[in-house]
């Protein structure tokens, strides 16, 4: 019943950690289907676009894990994600 909630509505999960840190699969913050690593920075902090050096990406969206991306790449469900500013 949940899981087709998540599907009607096009909600997935997406997982941040700190550099040097385990993810925390507690606090996920809950996005649409399709959001790049742009829109997961602009919800972290509205500067964050400006500082962002690269993301680092584990999980399905990514060949290889963790895998560096940029602010393009599109996040699939429970994706983790580790942002890297300048």
């Amino acid at each position: 019943m949940l899981e087709s909630i998540w599907t009607l509505l096009n909600l997935i999960r997406v997982y941040t950690k700190k550099r040097g840190e385990k993810p925390d699969f507690e606090d996920g913050l809950i996005v649409r289907n399709g959001t790049t690593v742009e829109h997961v920075c602009r919800m972290v902090h509205r500067t964050l676009v400006d500082q962002f050096k690269y993301a680092l990406a584990w999980g399905t969206s990514v060949k290889f894990s963790p895998q560096r991306v940029g602010l393009s790449h599109v996040l699939q469900n429970e994706d983790v994600i580790c942002l890297v500013k300048k």
